[in-house]
């Protein structure tokens, strides 16, 4: 038998797109910062102590920040940046870098436990504490995961590697999804498992 044929053939990986770089703002088009400021704060129901708009507002700033050009002009507001980012960070626990592609009217309801490492955050996506969306392991720190738009995330999910999870879904209480979950589904468990209610 040749050695070719005893070798287990592995799937060819799925194109990928490429990790934001954080080298230039990556605010939803077609609105100003304070536009988009004041959509984020009617989104967290116009109340000015929840976390979750903070976060936000830091993330959009840190992205504008980027398009203020030459860079020496920027550094004071670079500073500022990593100062409220980790302010954030270490009063409410919630970890949202500029690198990740934020949408729009994305809402963080709760605070504490958050970390957001994806490569993208889709258009009104809902998302409760002990969240995380990042890597699977640390033999692929590049791959993220991709949430596309009105993903409705439950308490302690996590969503880990280079997946994408379809638009319209919703993702129980402390599922880990580690596999591409398509449109409109309902998907609960360790590992996630889609489900009919």
């Amino acid at each position: 038998m040749a050695d070719d044929e005893n070798t287990t053939r592995q799937p060819p990986l799925k194109a990928r797109a490429p990790q934001p770089r954080g080298d230039r703002d990556e605010n939803p088009r077609g609105m100003s910062l304070l536009g988009l400021l004041r959509e984020d704060f009617r989104t967290h129901d116009s109340d000015p102590t929840q976390p979750g708009f903070w976060a936000i507002a830091v993330h959009r700033f840190g992205n504008w920040r980027m398009g203020v050009g030459p860079k020496v002009l920027r550094a004071p507001l670079s500073a500022a940046y990593r100062t409220l980012y980790t302010g954030v960070n270490w009063a409410w626990g919630i970890d949202l870098s500029y690198t990740v592609k934020l949408g729009r009217r994305v809402r963080i309801w709760h605070h504490g436990g958050i970390v957001l490492g994806a490569r993208a955050i889709g258009d009104d996506v809902q998302i409760r504490h002990n969240t995380t969306f990042g890597v699977l392991s640390v033999h692929d720190l590049e791959g993220k995961p991709t949430i596309e738009d009105r993903v409705d995330v439950g308490v302690g999910a996590c969503v880990l590697g280079e997946v994408t999870v379809g638009h319209d879904t919703v993702i129980g209480a402390n599922t880990v999804v580690v596999r591409d979950v398509a449109p409109g589904s309902t998907v609960l468990g360790v590992p996630a498992r889609p489900v009919k209610l």
